[in-house]
């Protein structure tokens, strides 16, 4: 989008100081005063961040403040009941391993690519295209069994959107750990039209690390028997190879966060888990730039693979995807004790 080029579009945005992102909706505290900086969420309540009727797009998301995985991100496109979005909050944004925050760097994990920013201290930005043609609702329900508060800011806008949008989705899925032997599903479930966006990824090595990252990422489209698009190992899935440089010269994984793919943090080895004995990684992969189209259904795997043969370390994935029409995520989230990964 050019910024210089008029659109008839209205602007709206949903926070805490204006709760029903109205025009003229905000504040009523004169300058420098806070009246609402943040919302608090009891246990088992779910608060509706922002319902607003279109057509229109939802632009940009931005949250922090308690920002685990006991608060879940859901999002619901015109009259559908199910959620077309349902994630833990800090894995829809890369960030699953939500209660370590030094990585073995020395300091906050930044995720800064074209669809996703984490911050540092943990700010949560998307900036994913989410059209909608009659409705948009999203809520975060709170799953601890605390009060917990949040900021927030969802902002976008009404008018026209293409006769041809497509409806955001994304899934949430964990295997603690992977079934040796067998491929990790990323995505299954998917009928209908549409293009597969990216994916999250958060690793947790059970066992010796006998470099992890051999195995092969696969993509189903329509039916396929065999992948049409597969990879040779999950680093160049990721775009990265020689195990993100543990495989040559200087011996040692290295992070990095790019436009679209990235390893951008690492948590926790022998010197410096001193409760946390278990290695962790955070990865993400968007298809911007190399959209993956599908016609009626879509399916991906990935293997969990080391040098000595198939592993069982921890997997958790978000992936991300758009459809002709809003659909129900394909997955049953966990309970929420079953997702503490420490």
């Amino acid at each position: 989008m050019s910024l210089s080029e008029w659109k008839s579009r209205e602007s709206f945005a949903f926070s805490a100081e204006n709760p029903t992102g109205a025009r003229n909706g905000g504040t009523r505290g004169g300058d420098c005063e806070k009246l609402r900086p943040c919302v608090t969420i009891r246990p088992g309540e779910t608060l509706t961040l922002a319902d607003v009727e279109g057509p229109g797009m939802i632009t940009h998301m931005w949250f922090t403040g308690y920002i685990g995985h006991s608060f879940i991100l859901r999002i619901r496109w015109d009259d559908c009941e199910e959620p077309s979005v349902e994630a833990p909050l800090s894995a829809f944004f890369g960030c699953a391993y939500d209660e370590n925050f030094e990585t073995v760097d020395g300091g906050y994990a930044v995720l800064n690519s074209a669809l996703m920013l984490v911050a540092p201290g943990r700010g949560y930005n998307c900036y994913f295209d989410m059209p909608f043609r009659k409705r948009c609702r999203i809520t975060a329900e709170n799953r601890s069994g605390r009060e917990e508060t949040l900021f927030y800011m969802i902002s976008g806008w009404r008018g026209e959107i293409s006769e041809n949008a497509l409806y955001f989705h994304a899934a949430y899925r964990q295997e603690h750990p992977v079934q040796k032997g067998r491929s990790y599903t990323v995505l299954d479930g998917v009928r209908g039209r549409g293009c597969f966006a990216g994916v999250t990824l958060a690793a947790g090595m059970n066992g010796n690390n006998t470099c992890w990252v051999e195995g092969e990422a696969k993509l189903y489209l329509d039916g396929d028997v065999y992948p049409t698009l597969n990879y040779t190992g999950t680093e160049d899935y990721f775009c990265g190879s020689y195990a993100f440089g543990n495989d040559i010269i200087l011996n040692r994984y290295n992070t990095f966060s790019g436009l679209y793919a990235g390893l951008y943090a690492i948590y926790g080895n022998d010197r410096q888990a001193q409760y946390n004995g278990q290695q962790r990684f955070l990865l993400y992969r968007w298809h911007v730039k190399d959209p993956v189209w599908f016609e009626k259904s879509f399916r991906m795997t990935l293997d969990n693979l080391g040098w000595t043969g198939p592993r069982y370390d921890d997997y958790t994935t978000v992936a991300y995807w758009y459809q002709d029409a809003p659909s129900a995520t394909p997955f049953a989230l966990p309970e929420d004790r079953d997702m503490i990964m420490k």
